[in-house]
């Protein structure tokens, strides 16, 4: 008998069992704490059978180029809209509308590999990943416009199915749409499984996702496959959309945005990003237990933290197999390119220094002066770009500095906010002392990440914070659930007692000191022991461990100064709105960071502050809001695109030139 129990045992360690045992876990919370009818029970299969197309969707792509491919449901839901508009509509037949929408789909993929991702096919991981953020940007302009050519207004709309048949299980009834999905769903799962096993073009893809440089080296049209990858992924992600459109509705008019993908995200990540059975599987497990906790829980809103809870037990008790290609791949994301010093002796270093002494008086004088020349309300707009500029700079310490990817760095701006809010509103302290407790509440907060998250690497240590950021906005600092959360006017005390800043101005000067305070204390740390031992871990961790550097230890100081520095940025934020508004903080303002930082320059102080104008400048003084998100994302990928090292280093450009030239005129 012991034999025989060692046996299983050692069996339920290998490979080939441990992959579903996330899903039956998660299978097994639900069938005991949210126990649901079978009919309901069976609604939640197709719902997670939906998410597993997406995340099939987003396994495929990650084989292909090792990112996470944010426009993942966006890409089907441009012609899950036009559907819309021609069957709802224009009453079309449904038949043709899903050929269009099938088309359309072909077609939309075909055009984002094309016309994007193919023109990113030498740059890192981190720039790639990014761009797919801005092409998301620029599906939602689509999306924004398209109830104008039929004269709609942007509504939630279901797509009506072909036949009213319906299945009554116990009380619960399961409409035409579903039972459609019950068989469109699985076959189309088996369909990318055939393809990909069965067909010489799925032979290929698999070929080119293990090794594309070997691949190209043997013949195979690399370029060609991509292409049929991305158009694989938005067929499915059309498919998932299209029946979900059916049963549920569809947002018509509007973004589907990131946090409609956390649970196809997180069932990749628990997949290990490639085992395709394992991520479907997944995903259908969370779609039950999604569904269970909707229909138990008093609040829908309780079920980002629960799945977020079962991601961050799976991940953090599971073992994860790192390979070469995932070596090289999140060395890939760690790439940030810091801006060297210049050295410049002689006359020309004198010139030299007197033209960046000339620069910077300059700089303060545009910044301090710009209230003069705006409205109250574009002085209010600019007061935010402080405060996103220092969530952008906390971004440079944790992933410019210390190589630890965050998606979720809003998580702590907003525990910032909160506490600070708190402090001012219901202990009326000043308010400075009220950045300094956001600051340290934001360091918990991170510090509270950063010690599971040491076993975590590149895109899991992604995965899990933007989990906990919309874990963190739609629970841990939701009001209907806990009562310290402020939810009145939250007034802003005179400095010290004495200096008022009520007004626009004098609000935006502070917050202009504080952000001037936080970068000349960084930038000594960055040349500070600390520092340098966060660059070495960074560069190379083995052999900085050989130098008796604790890189445990390093990494947490990295998280607690990233998370204070969000913290401080939160509480000017929360005080500049005097209102602490859970929308503000949500998983596309993580996402917002994590791409101004990138485009600005993630290994620069500058870079984030650039980034931030960028990105809120476009956004916030640009009027039409179509044509906003238009210029944000033709912006982000156009820079990306000229300039892979960011806004700071076409700036460093220009300084290496001025300085070649005066060294020319020595």
């Amino acid at each position: 008998m012991g034999e025989r129990f060692a046996r299983v045992v050692a069996a339920a360690t290998n490979g080939r069992v441990a992959r579903w045992i996330p899903a039956v876990g998660l299978v097994t919370v639900q069938l005991i704490f949210f126990q649901v009818p079978a009919g309901a029970w069976i609604r939640g299969v197709v719902i997670g059978m939906l998410t597993a197309l997406l995340a099939i969707g987003l396994a495929l792509v990650y084989r292909a180029t090792r990112i996470v491919n944010f426009a993942q449901a966006d890409l089907g839901f441009l012609p899950v809209s036009l559907v819309i508009g021609l069957v709802v509509f224009w009453g079309w037949p449904w038949g043709v509308g899903l050929v269009a929408g099938v088309l359309g789909a072909i077609v939309l993929g075909a055009v984002v590999e094309f016309a994007f991702i193919r023109r990113f096919r030498h740059a890192s991981r981190l720039v790639l990943t990014v761009a797919t953020i801005g092409i998301t940007q620029l599906l939602a302009v689509g999306a924004l416009l398209m109830p104008r050519w039929w004269g709609q207004r942007p509504t939630s709309q279901r797509i009506p199915a072909p036949f009213d048949t319906t299945v009554t299980i116990g009380t619960f009834v399961l409409g035409a749409n579903d039972l459609i999905a019950l068989v469109v769903a699985p076959l189309a799962m088996a369909a990318v499984a055939i393809f990909l096993d069965r067909t010489r073009l799925g032979t290929a893809i698999r070929a080119t996702a293990e090794r594309s440089d070997r691949a190209a080296m043997l013949g195979i049209p690399v370029s060609r496959l991509a292409t049929l990858t991305w158009v694989v992924a938005s067929l499915l992600s059309f498919v998932a959309l299209f029946l979900r459109a059916g049963i549920l509705g569809v947002p018509w008019g509007t973004a589907i945005g990131a946090t409609a993908l956390i649970p196809a995200i997180a069932a990749l990540a628990i997949g290990q990003l490639r085992d395709l059975p394992a991520i479907a599987v997944t995903a259908v497990a969370l779609g039950v237990l999604e569904y269970g906790v909707a229909w138990n829980a008093s609040s829908p809103l309780l079920i980002a933290p629960i799945i977020g809870a079962a991601v961050f037990v799976t991940l953090l008790t599971r073992h994860v197999q790192v390979g070469r290609s995932d070596v090289s791949e999140t060395s890939s994301w760690r790439l940030a390119e810091e801006i060297r010093a210049v050295t410049v002796s002689g006359t020309a270093g004198l010139r030299w220094r007197r033209i960046r002494l000339a620069s910077w008086i300059v700089l303060v004088v545009l910044a301090v002066g710009l209230p003069a020349v705006l409205r109250v309300d574009q002085t209010i707009k600019a007061t935010a770009v402080i405060a996103f500029a220092l969530a952008c700079v906390s971004l440079v310490v944790l992933s410019g500095w210390a190589g630890q990817i965050s998606l979720g760095q809003v998580a702590f701006f907003a525990i910032g906010a909160a506490t600070s809010a708190s402090a001012t509103s219901r202990w009326h302290v000043d308010l400075t002392l009220a950045l300094l407790v956001g600051g340290a509440t934001g360091s918990i907060a991170a510090l509270a990440v950063g010690l599971p998250a040491l076993r975590l690497q590149g895109l899991y240590l992604a995965v899990t914070s933007l989990v906990f950021a919309v874990t963190v906005t739609a629970w841990l600092l939701n009001e209907r659930f806990f009562e310290w959360v402020p939810s009145d006017r939250i007034e802003r005390p005179p400095l010290f007692g004495r200096i008022s800043i009520d007004d626009a101005t004098p609000y935006y000067l502070y917050s202009l000191a504080v952000l001037a305070i936080v970068a000349v204390v960084l930038r000594r740390l960055r040349v500070s022991a600390i520092g340098r031992a966060i660059i070495a871990v960074r560069d190379n961790e083995p052999a900085a461990a050989a130098f008796a550097i604790g890189t445990v230890r390093v990494k947490l100081t990295a998280f607690a100064i990233s998370g204070g520095v969000a913290g401080v940025g939160g509480a000017l934020f929360v005080h500049l709105n005097q209102s602490f508004d859970l929308a503000s903080y949500d998983a596309g303002e993580s996402l917002d960071v994590f791409v101004a930082s990138v485009v600005g320059g993630l290994g620069s102080l500058a870079g984030a502050v650039l980034g931030a104008l960028f990105l809120w400048g476009i956004r916030w003084f640009v009027p039409a809001n179509e044509w906003r998100f238009l210029a944000s994302a033709s912006g982000v990928l156009l820079v990306l695109l000229l300039l892979p090292g960011g806004l700071v280093g076409l700036l460093a450009r220009v300084r290496d030139q001025l300085v070649a030239t005066l060294g020319d005129h020595e």
